[in-house]
């Protein structure tokens, strides 16, 4: 995202100002009446409905609240599990710059980074909304983080100086002071690029490693955390092709495979990883769909079953549609379909996977759409809802 000499703080006020709507109600301290949806959806497959919920369930949206027409914290919504209409609740104040957020496995605290010059990471706890306190990151412009699935250790991604940083979790789910900061100072930052610029922080399915993606080195960097002094060991390092802008890796369900989208030169590529070593190989750079020119791929996703993966193109806005063939060893691209809305910054699917969210910066929404689950056809859930500055959804 930072290809000139802009911080990515820079970069991200001048897409939002002016392009974001006025304070909007639906995120305000007052909850919004309920309403009774009017779309009508097609029936659910028996499997998908014996694992649906019944009743509203809380949808968190992440946003900046220091540029024109942000937010005023974390935004607070609930959604219809069927037909995926989104209501506001209010906001969790107190919190700035949440651009990115993360649940514990417990589902009882949240976490946000907040986003500045001087980054830090926040703990809410969901139950009375009380904020439990920040921590400094060590780095500029966190913009990702997660929790390690033990439940024990945060951790989170520095864009602005290129860290990854470690802070314990209590049994209360607050944090800790930092246990560990890596910079990523080897390789040399790429074509474009004037310093290293982590952009994604997480643990991979096995439980062995953490990874994590670099836009700036394009590399992606593999460590064994030491999970009782939450200390950081590299590994291994894996090269995409100079100037790809490596942004995110989502891995298949089965672990051995993993994809990467390349925010830079508009691809996608298939990755293997060797969960002995903790060793990523890059595969071959693959179309987005989206035609010539950047269209700064953001976030991929693969389906629980593993058949399906989708991608959000920012500058197309647009969701590309991939197969996943050979057992997880290779994308065939199948379509593009519009997102409606302007720069899809993050997508994420409803924890029954019937539903895939999109947090649409510029225009200042979310788009809803419904996955189907025999040929993962994606089709729009009604209008879209507005959520000043949408850079990230968290349906529970």
């Amino acid at each position: 995202m930072d290809s000139g000499g802009w911080s990515r703080r820079r970069f991200v006020g001048a897409l939002a100002g002016g392009a974001a709507a006025a304070a909007l109600p639906a995120c305000d301290n007052t909850p919004a009446p309920a309403t009774t949806p009017t779309t009508t959806v097609p029936e659910p497959s028996t499997s998908r409905e014996a694992r649906r919920p019944s009743g509203p369930r809380p949808l968190l949206l992440g946003t900046y609240t220091s540029v024109e027409g942000g937010g005023k914290g974390i935004g607070l919504a609930t959604y219809d599990t069927a037909t995926g209409r989104i209501t506001g609740a209010g906001a969790i104040p107190g919190v700035g710059d949440p651009s990115y957020l993360a649940i514990h496995p417990d589902r009882g605290t949240l976490y946000a980074v907040d986003e500045r010059d001087d980054g830090a990471v926040t703990a809410v706890r969901l139950a009375d909304r009380k904020v439990l306190g920040s921590r400094s990151t060590g780095g500029a412009a966190p913009c990702h983080l997660s929790v390690h699935p033990g439940g024990r250790w945060l951790l989170s991604a520095n864009y602005g100086t290129g860290s990854v940083a470690v802070h314990p979790i209590d049994a209360s789910g607050a944090l800790g002071e930092r246990t560990d900061l890596v910079r990523h100072t080897s390789p040399p930052p790429g074509p474009g690029q004037e310093g290293p610029h982590a952009h994604q922080f997480v643990t991979s399915p096995d439980g062995g490693h953490v990874l994590a993606v670099d836009l700036g080195t394009d590399t992606v960097y593999t460590y064994r955390l030491d999970e009782k002094a939450g200390t950081l060991t590299e590994v291994a390092q894996a090269h995409t092709r100079p100037g790809a802008g490596p942004r995110h890796l989502t891995f298949h369900p089965d672990g051995r495979y993993a994809y990467l989208a390349n925010e830079a030169d508009n691809t996608v590529a298939v990755c293997s990883y060797d969960k002995a070593s903790g060793r990523v190989t890059v595969g071959e750079a693959q179309s987005t769909g989206t035609g010539s020119g950047t269209s700064y791929p953001a976030q991929i996703l693969v389906t629980a079953d593993g058949r399906h993966a989708y991608l959000a193109n920012r500058g197309h806005n647009s969701l590309t549609r991939y197969a996943v063939e050979a057992d997880g060893a290779r994308l065939r691209l199948l379509d593009t379909v519009p997102v409606g809305g302007d720069f899809p910054r993050q997508i994420a699917f409803s924890p029954e996977g019937t539903l895939l969210f999109a947090a649409n910066q510029k225009s200042s929404t979310v788009t809803v759409f419904h996955v189907d689950e025999a040929n993962g056809e994606l089709r729009r859930a009604g209008e879209s809802f507005p959520s000043p500055v949408a850079v990230c959804a968290l349906p529970l």
